[in-house]
């Protein structure tokens, strides 16, 4: 199929997008890497009457590491995240989970604010946000805001974004010391959509006791799901096998919701859950 009847716009500045979004936000849709919008457009699941394509806007293309951490351009590709140095030296878990990111061909044209603005459940990079604590510069004509990553996803495909609004740079505050990052994820396939996944930051002190974890999970819920619960259960202690094992089965048994599908069960989902949770921690102290 094609694509609905629509008008296009191409705008080259910041400030043309803006207007353009303030005129047509509630009947448009906004082009970044196309990577998801367009064959849902083909399907004509979405029929929007206008399309507003940011890829000649390029101050939205930047990559900024500085004092108070790493920042962002929305339309900023995936593959030059995946490609930069200073993602791997400010960012690591972005830089060793983008390779599972689909595959290289959608890497080149995918963004990161086109997948953090998509909102999808089964994707990484909103789940690597959460846990990195980022923030979101959401920007309209009267002015912008800042939103922390984990108050921007709302529900499934539903964010905190407005219709006269664009997502424009992503804020990573700096690295902790003494902290390990990892990512687990299984998929049927490599670059098909993960049955689920794990990101794990783990911060220990000199006597290998745990001062701050974040785990937060893809694929078992409607938006990334922070285990709060197993995180604390995490700090304070040594983490050995047991103390690993009973944060990895509190959060998958009490702390995500994952829907059964024609790939497996609710609760086969929590096993992987389980399973790559406990992984991931064990890898993100390996790596300190």
């Amino acid at each position: 199929m094609k694509p609905a009847p629509f008008d296009y716009f191409a705008p080259t500045t910041l400030a043309e997008a803006l207007d353009l979004v303030a005129q047509h936000g509630q009947d448009g849709k906004l082009l970044a890497g196309g990577q998801s919008l367009i064959p849902v457009m083909n399907f004509r699941l979405a029929q929007p009457s206008v399309l507003v394509d940011l890829n000649g806007v390029e101050a939205l293309s930047f990559i900024a590491a500085n004092d108070d951490g790493l920042h962002l351009g929305a339309m900023t590709r995936q593959r030059t995240l995946e490609r930069d140095s200073r993602i791997a030296q400010h960012a690591p878990l972005i830089q060793q989970t983008m390779p599972l990111i689909a595959h290289a061909q959608i890497r080149n044209r995918g963004t990161l604010g086109g997948s953090l603005a998509h909102a999808d459940p089964a994707a990484e990079l909103p789940v690597l946000a959460v846990a990195l604590e980022a923030k979101f510069k959401l920007q309209r004509l009267a002015g912008a805001r800042w939103v922390d990553a984990a108050d921007f996803y709302q529900s499934l495909f539903t964010t905190a974004l407005e219709p006269d609004e664009i997502l424009t740079e992503i804020s990573i505050p700096p690295r902790k010391p003494q902290t390990g990052y990892a990512f687990q994820e299984f998929a049927r396939r490599h670059g098909d959509y993960a049955q689920a996944g794990v990101a794990a930051i783990i911060s220990l002190d000199a006597e290998n006791v745990c001062t701050a974890a974040r785990l937060v999970y893809l694929n078992v819920g409607d938006i990334p799901m922070v285990a709060q619960q197993a995180m604390a259960l995490l700090v304070g202690e040594r983490l050995t096998d047991a103390a690993i094992d009973a944060a990895a089965q509190h959060a998958a048994q009490h702390e995500i919701a994952p829907g059964g599908d024609v790939h497996g069960s609710a609760e086969y989902k929590r096993h992987l859950a389980y399973v790559l949770g406990k992984r991931a921690i064990q890898q993100a102290i390996s790596l300190l």
